[in-house]
């Protein structure tokens, strides 16, 4: 099954690409590493954002969605853009989108140490969260 981790960050959604195939973790090969909402006022920037998020996902045949949730309130609060973004997201016909607190992140996470440094895998510093959210989720759907 191949998964799509995000992170919602201010105006941009960073992802990381992952499959688990017969026990073993991959991680595909990917023209993008995130993508950017623009104009966030403009319906036609929304759609156009949307478009390119579902045209993405059906070119890597991704099925599921697995964002890191952010808290609707406090010092941690996520934004308004990044909850239109979370909308549009689980609005995209033909993909299953789940939530990840960071809380059962970590949880999988020490139930489930990496078996090799973040470094090694070759993705960029910046899409550790998004991995780490699509590792979670995979190993909680074990």
């Amino acid at each position: 099954m191949r998964v799509c981790g995000i992170e919602i960050k201010s105006n941009e959604a960073i992802i990381c690409l992952m499959t688990l195939e017969q026990g073993l973790f991959q991680l595909p090969d990917c023209r993008q590493q995130r993508f950017v909402l623009q104009h966030d006022k403009d319906a036609e920037a929304m759609r156009k954002f949307q478009f390119t998020l579902q045209k993405f996902f059906q070119d890597y045949q991704v099925r599921q969605v697995v964002i890191k949730e952010r808290p609707q309130k406090g010092k941690f609060a996520g934004g308004a853009l990044g909850f239109k973004i979370e909308a549009a997201l689980q609005l995209l016909p033909d993909v299953e989108v789940a939530l990840l607190s960071g809380q059962h992140i970590k949880e999988q996470l020490s139930r489930n140490p990496l078996l090799i440094d973040f470094k090694a895998t070759g993705l960029k510093g910046f899409q550790q969260t998004a991995f780490e959210a699509a590792y979670a989720w995979l190993h909680h759907k074990e």
